[in-house]
């Protein structure tokens, strides 16, 4: 029977894998921001040699699938399954996330370094206090909008064994044989990815609302 899938220890079984899909969603966006902001400033500023690996990095990043580097990572590294999972998601997530700080910078108009260097102001401290700040605020949005990519593609993790949501929804699908139970799990597993990424669409949009007005 459909009740059947619903009963409590099934719920608390999914509910364990969304725990771990949001450790490595969120451990994902924090290390892919970061990472991402230097490689965008580097690209933006063309710092010698460090500029240059960085637009390398990026070209070769953004055209291989996720999923190669999660196998790469879970099988050519040491790290155990979910820092494995938030490695890989980072280096794939800092690419992209590099292209849109970088399209923050180049929307900061010319005059705003002008005027900093006029003041004394170096390269560092231009950057820091002056010309990010502004980029967040155009960026942010776009960022948000990643994060919910970030979220869906944390499922692939589950090809090398990683028990996060999509996981625990396989296993569960290995004890019914019902097609009713199983488009029950696929439906619950699906609803929980819609909640979670569509919450987050709702407050990006908020959020590029309040940065408009």
């Amino acid at each position: 029977m459909i009740s059947d899938v619903f009963q409590s220890y099934n719920i608390l079984f999914l509910l364990e894998g969304l725990k771990i899909t949001l450790e490595i969603g969120v451990g994902s966006i924090i290390c892919s921001v970061i990472f991402g902001t230097v490689l965008g400033v580097s690209c933006h500023l063309k710092i010698p040699v460090l500029g240059q690996i960085s637009t390398i990095y990026i070209d070769i990043i953004r055209n291989l699938p996720c999923l190669l580097l999660v196998l790469v990572v879970r099988f050519l590294t040491p790290l155990p399954p979910v820092w494995s999972g938030i490695a890989a998601m980072s280096i794939f997530t800092a690419a992209t996330m590099a292209e849109v700080v970088r399209g923050g910078l180049n929307a900061i108009p010319k005059g705003q370094y002008e005027a900093a260097h006029s003041q004394g102001m170096n390269h560092y401290q231009i950057m820091r206090y002056i010309v990010l700040p502004q980029a967040y605020r155009n960026i942010i949005p776009p960022m948000m909008s990643e994060f919910t990519t970030i979220i869906k593609d944390s499922s692939f993790v589950w090809a090398v064994g990683t028990e996060e949501l999509t996981g625990k929804g396989m296993i569960l699908i290995g004890k019914y044989s019902e097609t009713g139970q199983l488009f029950a799990i696929f439906g619950t597993v699906a609803l929980i990815y819609f909640i979670l990424n569509y919450s987050l669409s709702l407050l990006a949009r908020w959020e590029y609302r309040r940065l408009r007005v």
